[in-house]
């Protein structure tokens, strides 16, 4: 595939990515609220303030109430990492630092799962929810559905309590399959995260963790005030009291899970030869990502995984997210197969605990491969759970 122009900053960077990559969108394609670039990223962390946090973070109105920083999309894709956001933090309120950090490290429990199950994050860990229902669970006439769906579509950003709501909503109350409701939502996430967003899933729907979150009016009363009494179904609420939950066949948990190697990447720059650019990533977008700060002269490129796009039909704000990322990289910009496109080029690279890094650098010549700047790196112990892997 031809090289595409670079993408440009500011507002045109929508039309941008309407015409070189709105085949590949589920949606409009437009931009969030929640805006690319590592300006964005470092206006956003020069004033994060968790003061409140652990009292605030699951405020869901009014907006101005709200707890949760919104720093997770940069996390998602490097701008901002999670050691830099465990020292922001230092200073902060005894109680908000312990619950904040608590969050950094579930961020980085998912990823250490991740980096060890690989796919077998996607399939139910612990319980097979029942399917008992094709109907859809997000109907919009319930105000606190149509609140967090707009959310979701219209922005990519949700504080956890909500994308708690839409997955008990979806498998819990309405019977869907967890992954087809994971898929959806990883779909319009700006931080949609693999590891993350599966593991949230799990642990809500009751797949991974067998006891499920039961979404029920009392949380909306709590979180929303005032909410309820716009809904047309207030006196007829579908979530009124708890949910009747059906529990699911059993399976057994991955072997992985009770320990094991976890593919962490070097924890050193391996070096095997000479690099002739820095190929970066969706997880490395950052201008201060290892392989870029190790190889400052050498040029940049970045190729939007065309196959790859095509199966997973992000929505166009993630898309636009993306490309206002790079619009401050000055990097080329590609569309199609990477394996192709950086074919015959030493490349220097920066690891990412994802399958399809690794599939895709083993068909490359990596002539530099750099550590992920993880919080807490990988061992071999117990991921059967949070405070077991703690």
């Amino acid at each position: 595939m031809p090289v595409l122009p670079p993408p440009p900053t500011g507002p045109d960077v929508v039309g941008w990515v309407r015409e070189h990559l709105g085949h590949l969108a589920c949606d409009e394609v437009r931009a969030s609220s929640v805006r690319g670039g590592q300006a964005a990223a470092d206006a956003a962390l020069a004033g994060l303030d968790v003061t409140g946090y652990a009292r605030r973070r699951s405020q869901v109105l009014p907006e101005s109430a709200r707890g949760a920083t919104r720093m997770s999309p940069y996390v998602r894709h490097g701008l901002v990492t999670l050691p830099q956001l465990w020292e922001a933090v230092a200073s902060a309120p005894a109680a908000d630092r312990t619950k904040y950090r608590d969050e950094l490290l579930w961020q980085e429990y998912a990823r250490h799962l991740y980096a060890r199950l690989g796919a077998e994050l996607g399939r139910s860990l612990r319980v097979e929810p029942p399917v008992t229902s094709t109907a859809d669970p997000w109907p919009t006439r319930m105000a606190c559905m149509e609140l967090v769906v707009g959310d979701l579509e219209r922005d990519g950003w949700l504080v956890n309590q909500t994308r708690m709501w839409l997955a008990s909503q979806w498998t819990v109350r309405g019977g869907r399959d967890w992954r087809e409701g994971e898929d959806l939502m990883f779909r319009h996430l700006l931080d949609g995260s693999r590891a993350v967003n599966r593991l949230g899933w799990q642990w809500t729907t009751g797949a991974g963790s067998a006891k499920p979150y039961g979404f029920s009016r009392w949380q909306v009363g709590k979180r929303a005030p005032g909410l309820c009494h716009t809904c047309a179904l207030e006196k007829a609420c579908p979530v009124q009291e708890w949910p009747d939950v059906r529990a699911g066949s059993r399976r057994e948990p991955p072997a992985g899970l009770a320990g094991g190697p976890t593919d962490g990447g070097p924890d050193q720059p391996l070096v095997t030869g000479e690099p002739e650019a820095v190929w970066l990533t969706a997880e490395s977008l950052g201008t201060e990502e290892p392989a870029l700060l190790a190889h400052p002269d050498l040029p940049r490129v970045f190729v939007f995984d065309e196959p790859l796009l095509t199966r997973l039909r992000l929505s166009g704000k993630r898309l636009v997210f993306l490309a206002e990322a790079l619009a401050e990289l000055d990097a080329e910009v590609r569309l199609g197969d990477p394996v192709v496109e950086l074919a015959g080029r030493p490349l220097a690279v920066t690891s990412a605990p994802v399958p399809g890094f690794r599939r895709r650098s083993a068909a490359l010549d990596v002539a530099a491969l750099h550590p992920w700047p993880w919080l807490r790196r990988p061992g071999s112990g117990s991921l059967r759970s949070f405070s077991a892997w703690r």
